[in-house]
């Protein structure tokens, strides 16, 4: 037990400075604080999968930087490649799309990225890992098992909460297909003002790649 939740603790706290990451990087491009994360708390669990991914497979290759480099940009393009095509299966919708970026491949994996993601993993082994797994080991037993089980609960909590919000945001888009117009973007944009928080958050987070979703979505049944 203690073995999953280490993991599941590695994956939690690096989950969460992805999701640092995008705020950073979403607010220098727009100038706005934006929840860019698929759940509603505050971590960006793709980050997490890969980095636990990492670590086991690739923790033997962590002084030969070169291997490391070459191996976590395989590894985290594959990834992201999967991740983006299940998602667009569930849920009917790209939630990226790096179609305007060069030696792009089907827009959902770039070699920009592929390229970041193996300095990133550089960057993983010998700063951020090095610092937050020895305090991991650090914490009690009984500390540790109550504070991971608690962030586990919430975790899975909100990952059933997430994806009942983007079923029921489903058949919100269904009703306006009925009497679909022309304009879907400023009438599903009034009828998600008329929603629940968390259904105006996640389509305000993703407003593109959702319309763009729902667009496709209108045509296919055309």
């Amino acid at each position: 037990m203690k073995f999953f939740l280490f993991y599941f603790s590695l994956f939690i706290i690096i989950s969460f400075l992805g999701w640092i990451c995008e705020i950073i990087y979403i607010f220098i491009e727009t100038k706005k604080i934006t929840n860019r994360g698929f759940l509603i708390g505050p971590y960006c669990p793709i980050y997490g999968a890969v980095t636990v991914l990492m670590f086991i497979l690739l923790k033997k290759y962590q002084n030969d930087l070169l291997v490391l480099f070459v191996l976590s940009s395989i590894i985290c393009t594959i990834a992201e490649y999967i991740t983006s095509y299940v998602m667009e299966k569930i849920f009917k919708t790209r939630w990226w799309d790096y179609s305007h970026m060069k030696f792009n491949l089907n827009g959902r994996v770039c070699l920009l990225n592929s390229i970041l993601f193996g300095f990133g993993a550089i960057i993983l082994f010998k700063i951020i890992l090095p610092f937050i797994v020895p305090l991991l080991y650090k914490i009690p037993n009984n500390i540790f098992f109550f504070i991971s089980g608690a962030l586990l609960s919430i975790f899975v909590l909100d990952l059933c909460i997430s994806c009942n919000i983007i079923f029921k945001f489903k058949d919100t888009v269904e009703n306006i297909q009925k009497d679909y117009t022309g304009e879907i973007s400023e009438k599903l944009r009034k009828v998600v003002m008329e929603k629940s928080y968390l259904l105006r958050r996640l389509v305000l987070a993703f407003p593109n790649q959702i319309i763009h979703g729902i667009k496709k979505s209108i045509w296919r049944k055309k």
